[in-house]
Parts: structure tokens; C-alpha cells; sequence
């Protein structure tokens, strides 16, 4: 089963979640404010998509924390991944072979689930 990962207040989820239930797409949504995930599925992830793309640099809590001022390297943006969920870009959907998806792009979603 897809698994989806995010918070469900956030726009990006909306929609991925929206997209997916329109087909009859089964999924998991897994919520980062009720189970975060750690340092483990993290390293997961960053196996198969670059730090750049997991890390959020758009969203409030980056703003919020003045990450921006601390000019971090993949290390530093691994270790701010691992200690606040929130900085990682949704949702982050897990596909059934494996892959992942990082952020909602329409034209990906239908290139994949049709």
C-alpha cells in the first residue's frame, strides 16, 4: 500500500491526498505531528532523492528557525531533517516498488498513477 507522509493541514497533502482518492488509490496517510519519523526513515529516503529535495526551504518553520542565517551543508540539513519533521517538503508519498515522490506535481502524479 502507498504510504503518505505530511500533515493534513498542508495545501501540498491536500492535494496529493485529493488526487489519490479521485482514482480509488488506496493509501496510508501517516501524520508527522501524531508519529514523526526519524533519523532511520530519513536516511531511508535520502537514498533515493538528493537532501536538497527533502529539505523544505520554503515553509515557515525554515523561516522560523533562521536556518537560512546557519548556511548548513547536507550534513547539518540531515541532522534539522531527523530533529524537526516539519522542515521536510510534502508529502513525501512511498510507492509500492519503492519509490518515492517528494512534493505534489500533477503531471508526475499522472505519469505514475494515471
Amino acid at each position: 500500500m502507498i504510504k503518505v507522509y505530511g500533515i493534513k493541514n498542508c495545501d501540498s497533502v491536500r492535494k496529493a491526498l485529493k488526487y489519490l482518492k479521485e482514482r480509488g488509490i488506496d493509501f496510508e496517510l501517516i501524520d508527522f505531528k501524531k508519529t514523526p519519523v526519524g533519523c532511520e526513515k530519513i536516511d531511508e529516503w535520502l537514498q533515493k532523492v538528493p537532501v536538497e529535495t527533502l529539505f523544505n526551504k520554503r515553509g515557515t518553520k525554515y523561516r522560523l528557525l533562521k536556518l537560512k542565517e546557519l548556511n548548513l551543508d547536507e550534513a547539518g540539513m540531515r541532522e534539522w531533517l531527523c530533529r524537526e519533521n516539519l522542515l521536510i517538503k510534502r508529502p513525501v508519498v512511498e510507492l509500492e516498488n519503492e519509490e518515492i515522490l517528494v512534493g505534489f506535481d500533477e503531471e508526475e502524479y499522472r505519469r505514475i498513477f494515471g
